[in-house]
């Protein structure tokens, strides 16, 4: 079979898993370019009976599916990806297998952006590459309010890191109960005020029908004026005119993005040059441990699949 990794952005795919344990017979193609262009893609892809895919990278939509004839396995790294329609991969006969997703790493980036904020990081840093000194006065963590919209796995390590640094930490998301804020240690409140007394937001929400475009302009102008927020979830969960306009105007202080609407990020976005927004390439999951977990799993799979005992399926 023919066996395409896609997005293999660092070319590193090939280090982190010993992909000479294929058979022989099996040819494997890594793609390290991003294709957006979906007739571009569709011929790239055709060829292949198996496709090894990065999060969210490269959507599969059912359109784009269905014209890949040969395709027989997807593999995604983690065991969701809202890209790729599933029903219209098992309406083909095309199987969706996953793997685990250690997720810790996304939680460290977060809180790095919330201290880069904080400090100033990336202005003092580019101060001194220009031959400048100190350009702005920072802000402690220990005291600040850090709120939390959404508290699953990935929100509760933030708040525990934030614990640690000593600042006080408020939750609420749709569903967020008392049970599970006193179990991981912090405050349930409302929408509203979380907004209003945080002086750091950081959203870890799914992507739904539920939460796009949750942070519009009526939750802006609820922050303070010396507030900040952080993304590290998904970009359309952040309606990006109304960020914008909040910055441009300042409604907040600044804000810390790894997520976007359209990845990779179009040379000409204007994140790319707005004031006070800190913008990372969707580096949350990038780390050593994690591609380790990614890839070998992913092997796995594929190995798993050529032997007719497919493991880690994932339903519709």
């Amino acid at each position: 079979m023919r066996i395409a990794i896609l997005d293999d952005y660092q070319n590193v795919a090939g280090d982190f898993a010993d992909w000479s344990r294929l058979p022989a017979t099996e040819t494997l193609t890594i793609f390290t370019d991003h294709l957006a262009d979906e007739e571009a893609l569709a011929a790239r892809l055709a060829p292949f009976e198996i496709l090894c895919v990065m999060r969210e990278r490269t959507p599969l939509p059912a359109r784009l599916i269905q014209r890949l004839p040969q395709l027989k396995l997807i593999v995604t790294t983690g065991m969701r990806n809202a890209s790729i329609d599933i029903q219209a991969a098992q309406d083909q006969g095309v199987l969706v297998c996953g793997t685990a997703s250690p997720g810790h790493a996304t939680a460290e980036l977060t809180f790095g952006l919330i201290l880069s904020l904080a400090r100033g990081i990336p202005q003092e840093f580019q101060s001194v590459r220009q031959n400048g000194w100190q350009t702005a006065v920072g802000r402690e963590l220990k005291g600040a309010t850090l709120g939390i919209i959404g508290l699953g796995r990935l929100g509760a390590a933030v708040a525990h890191y934030a614990t640690a640094f000593g600042m006080k930490v408020i939750a609420w998301s749709q569903n967020l109960t008392a049970e599970r804020t006193a179990e991981v240690g912090v405050e349930l409140v409302g929408k509203e005020r979380l907004l209003a007394q945080s002086d750091f937001v950081t959203i870890h929400l799914r992507l739904s029908d539920r939460t796009r475009g949750l942070m519009g302009p009526e939750e802006f102008a609820r922050m303070k004026t010396d507030a900040y927020l952080v993304n590290t979830s998904r970009g359309p969960i952040i309606d990006r005119v109304a960020l914008s306009n909040a910055l441009a105007r300042g409604t907040i202080a600044g804000a810390a993005i790894d997520v976007y609407d359209q990845e990779p990020l179009p040379k000409d976005h204007p994140f790319r040059g707005l004031p006070g927004l800190i913008a990372t390439p969707h580096i949350g999951y990038v780390t050593r441990e994690t591609y380790e977990v990614f890839y070998r799993e992913t092997l796995e799979a594929v190995l798993a699949f050529l032997k007719g005992a497919p493991i880690r399926v994932i339903e519709p």
